[in-house]
């Protein structure tokens, strides 16, 4: 599978229908029209850094309701793995399964050599564009995970 570059910032964001919780499909187009909704990837369920992350971006939640927004963590683990990672973390947003990768590659971020996806956050507006973007450029360092402040700052400029 070959990755496709990173969409731009003002593109229409790609489409996806992924497994959630209890394998129950969500679809980022449902959202189009309501809500922003931030989309975190992350390489592998149970894995240190992704468990740090995640819970970050939890403690930040009541900031992502006051702006009306939704998170969405993605990651290429099955959603039965997704669904007790999101358990363990204790988690208020759901975990998606890009199983077949096709998520992961139409926003540019899988890594082929290694089957899972680079860490990256995207914001998609109402209109169901790329609002922001922040791909990490290496997905083994701890400090090159994606700025939890300035995307909350790019999803308070959405108003």
């Amino acid at each position: 599978m070959q990755a496709t570059a990173t969409p731009e910032v003002g593109q229409l964001a790609p489409d996806f229908t992924l497994k959630g919780p209890q394998g129950q499909p969500v679809t980022l187009s449902e959202y189009r029209g309501h809500h922003p909704v931030v989309l975190v990837f992350f390489p592998l369920a149970f894995s240190g850094i992704c468990s740090h992350q995640l819970p970050s971006i939890e403690k930040l939640a009541p900031r992502f309701e006051d702006m009306n927004a939704r998170i969405l963590g993605i990651s290429v683990d099955s959603h039965f793995a997704n669904t007790e990672f999101a358990s363990k973390l204790k988690l208020s947003f759901p975990l998606l399964s890009d199983w077949n990768r096709e998520a992961s590659t139409a926003y540019g971020v899988l890594l082929p050599e290694y089957g899972y996806s680079a860490r990256a956050i995207f914001i998609v507006d109402k209109q169901g564009r790329i609002a922001y973007r922040d791909v990490s450029p290496d997905t083994n360092d701890p400090h090159q995970v994606p700025s939890n402040e300035r995307m909350l700052e790019a999803l308070k400029d959405l108003g």
